[in-house]
């Protein structure tokens, strides 16, 4: 084979290579989507985010990116807050586990990767934590440390 053909042959690899590089999860570490709420409710999202404790079940906050006013997190991607999140679905299905923490009512989902994600409701903007499956081990005694910010900035009444 002559080397013109070689590199030919190996350009598909290195295209490969370099696309998984730039793909590595090093690069996307603690990237979290961010909400797109209307205005209002990026204003009680903001208020909410300066009431937000520097430490949850011991675990020192460390927000995602992007860096927004929308989104916080601690201990890495332990423990993710995203407020002005849409209204989930499961909302709407009675059947779906519910709790009511504080005086803040969430929704309960388990997700496949065993991590548990809660969405606030009755609540002027849905706010959403995510316990990754190590934290959500643990249980959900992390909600109470979110009860008091969001009862002072998200007042109760129905998310647009």
């Amino acid at each position: 084979m002559n080397s013109y053909r070689r590199r030919l042959l190996c350009l598909p690899a290195l295209g490969l290579l370099l696309v998984t590089m730039g793909c590595s999860s090093t690069d996307d570490e603690g990237a979290v989507p961010v909400p797109s709420p209307d205005a209002k409710t990026a204003q009680l999202c903001q208020n909410l985010h300066k009431q937000l404790p520097e430490r949850i079940d011991g675990l020192d906050r460390e927000d995602p990116t992007p860096q927004s006013e929308l989104t916080a997190g601690w201990g890495g991607s332990a423990i993710i807050l995203r407020c002005g999140v849409p209204k989930p679905a499961a909302m709407l299905d009675p059947k779906e586990s519910t709790t009511e923490i504080n005086g803040v009512a969430w929704l309960v989902e388990e997700q496949k990767d065993g991590a548990y994600r809660f969405t606030s409701g009755m609540r002027e903007a849905h706010v959403e934590i995510t316990l990754d499956p190590d934290q959500a081990k643990q249980g959900a005694g992390s909600l109470v440390d979110f009860a008091k910010p969001i009862k002072e900035t998200v007042p109760e009444g129905v998310a647009s």
